[in-house]
């Protein structure tokens, strides 16, 4: 068959999207290929297509075992032979795919980079007629990316053990720096080089400061999206289970989820999620990487991620497939202080140093009233447009502005008071005047400024606080302790003003009252969906592999009355529609019918 035969009666697509094409063709054609596209954009179809257009076998490199079962799952019900190797598996299952691939059953055989570190592992490809090499999520080659591992910067050595075989690199997220230093590492030769753009228009980007511990604002976001798949992420175990016991006191189908759940219960849970049998899952970074899920509609974070990176790759988790989806993330300055000093630890000054600059970014990104989207493309390399109605920004009504000039002196004097040697809630508590244990021993409410600012409440101050941060005017120290900058003097001295969006200093938020009940809910892709979850228990597969969200909204819209047009709906080639699609075909029937 030809590609775009394959497009669509395998993979059910009428065309490609931005940039699939020249992949596919750059791959067929024998060159090496780097191509960074963000995640949704339609990365696995470049090199699964171009797979099936050649003999031999595929081998696609991949960094976790729950990412390469979903794609092996989702290729089966394809039709396409795929397979995968790793550790979960018994000698006998493993040596079983050895078989296959000797007898040139297999078309894409996925593993681990370890595996490659084995030397009998290279000797038994060599007997295989391998057409060419994938390394997905190709970031982590990089020192001087995210999510750096030691076993994928072997991968280089690729090219002396097959020196005749292509090398296509896929990944997400990437700087240009890092993406040289992918090119560099993996050896690559004259690669077709392809980048998309970082902007995605079904994504909507917002971030808040955090009142109090952020759960009212998280309670309002998640109304927004009842009965929908969601990831919630946040920085410590113990946050991932309280939060997770708080949103079900609060009727949200919502389980934790981190490394210190026994194996088999994160199993269940990372199971329950995909088949749509629970909602959200609460997270710390342990869970995601992997995920395959295409009807993920929201992603929150609580607190501030390690680098902008980490960030996009994250929320890149949501609206895969193509429709409308939310992100919303919480931070505080402490967020940043804390993550800090964590980096703190890290012998390597050189590394350490990059560390900290990254994470300066990611800051300074959560605090900016500028438009995130573009924002994060020039933080990428890319030009993006501002959004104007895709992110928190810039949906922004306009604000007006507050002069906290005096509040800013206030709190300046405050770190001087204590002789820069204390941080951001010993300074709080020494302005609004508190009794506690700390401020006491150390005579503090002797000096001056005791109780100067207890006209405003703890998170205002914090927000003050935010502010000075922002403008540079403070700075952080050892053990969290507060330092005035240079450009403080002239606060302090009345010379240079400061100036706060009038929201910023808000006194706390309410919970939103949900008015889901007053929208009309579209009946027709609810029907598709309760006949994609019986199918997908009876067939023991994730709802999503069966058909995606998308294709149920196309499927609501089009409510196709034969083949030929359940063949025209996004998503339904000629081998899903053996499997499935007559039950599809027989209630869009109905639907119709109950229509007229």
């Amino acid at each position: 068959m030809e590609k775009l035969e394959i497009l669509e009666k395998i993979f059910g697509h009428n065309a490609f999207r931005t940039f699939q094409e020249d992949a596919v063709d750059a791959i067929v054609e024998g060159r090496d290929l780097l191509m960074i596209l963000p995640t949704g954009g339609g990365k696995s179809l470049c090199y699964q297509l171009p797979s099936l257009l050649m003999d031999g076998v595929t081998v696609v490199v991949s960094p976790l075992i729950a990412l390469m079962q979903d794609q092996v799952r989702g290729l089966s019900e394809n039709g396409i032979e795929a397979r995968t190797i790793h550790s979960d598996m018994s000698e006998e299952e493993r040596q079983v795919v050895f078989m296959e691939l000797k007898r040139g059953i297999v078309k894409l055989l996925y593993v681990a980079p370890e595996r490659l570190s084995s030397m009998n592992f290279i000797e038994f490809l060599t007997t295989l007629k391998i057409n060419f090499f994938v390394i997905d999520e190709a970031h982590c080659v990089s020192e001087w990316g995210h999510e750096f591992r030691a076993d994928y910067r072997k991968l280089g050595l690729l090219k002396e053990y097959f020196p005749k075989s292509t090398i296509a690199a896929f990944t997400a997220t990437a700087t240009p720096k890092v993406a040289e230093d992918i090119q560099k590492a993996l050896r690559l030769e004259n690669p077709v080089s392809l980048r998309g753009s970082v902007f995605r228009n079904n994504l909507k980007v917002s971030s808040e400061k955090r009142i109090s511990n952020g759960r009212t604002q998280l309670i309002n976001f998640l109304n927004k999206h009842k009965n929908q798949a969601g990831i919630v992420y946040t920085f410590t175990r113990k946050e991932a289970e309280q939060t997770a016991a708080f949103l079900q006191s609060k009727n949200f189908s919502a389980y934790a989820y981190h490394a210190r759940i026994e194996a088999s219960e994160k199993e269940k849970i990372y199971q329950d999620f995909l088949f749509d049998r629970i909602d959200i899952v609460v997270a710390t970074i342990a869970f995601g990487m992997g995920i395959d899920k295409s009807n993920i509609r929201f992603v929150a974070h609580t607190s501030l991620p390690k680098t902008i990176e980490n960030f996009y790759q994250e929320i890149g988790r949501a609206g895969r497939d193509g429709l409308d989806s939310e992100t919303l993330l919480l931070y505080t300055k402490g967020d940043e202080i804390q993550k800090r000093e964590l980096m703190n630890n890290i012998d390597s000054e050189e590394y350490k140093e990059v560390l900290y600059e990254k994470l300066q970014k990611m800051y300074h990104f959560a605090l900016s009233s500028s438009c995130k989207h573009k924002l994060l493309g020039v933080y990428f390399g890319d030009k993006v447009e501002v959004c104007e109605t895709k992110c928190g920004s810039c949906l922004k009504d306009p604000v007006a502005q507050l002069d906290v000039t005096k509040a800013a002196q206030q709190f300046l004097s405050g770190i001087y008071r204590v002789g820069q040697k204390f941080g951001q809630n010993h300074v709080i508590d020494l302005l609004r005047g508190s009794k506690s244990e700390k401020l006491l021993n150390f005579e503090h409410d002797k000096l001056s400024v005791y109780g100067i600012g207890n006209d405003r409440s703890k998170n205002e101050w914090g927000m003050i606080a935010d502010r000075l941060f922002e403008l540079e005017l403070v700075g952080v120290g050892e053990h969290r302790a507060l330092k005035l900058t240079q450009k403080a003097k002239e606060v302090l001295k009345g010379t240079l003003k400061v100036w706060i969006d009038e929201d910023k200093v808000g006194k706390g938020v309410k919970i939103v009252k949900d008015e889901e009940d007053n929208e009309p809910k579209n009946e027709l892709f609810e029907s598709f969906r309760t006949l994609r979850r019986e199918i997908a228990t009876e067939f023991d597969i994730p709802a999503y592999i069966v058909f995606s969200d998308k294709t149920l909204v196309d499927l609501s819209k089009k409510l196709p009355q034969n083949r030929e047009e359940m063949l025209d709906v996004h998503g339904i080639g000629e081998v899903k529609f053996e499997r499935y699609g007559e039950k599809f075909l027989d209630l869009s029937l109905e639907l119709k019918k109950d229509l007229s």
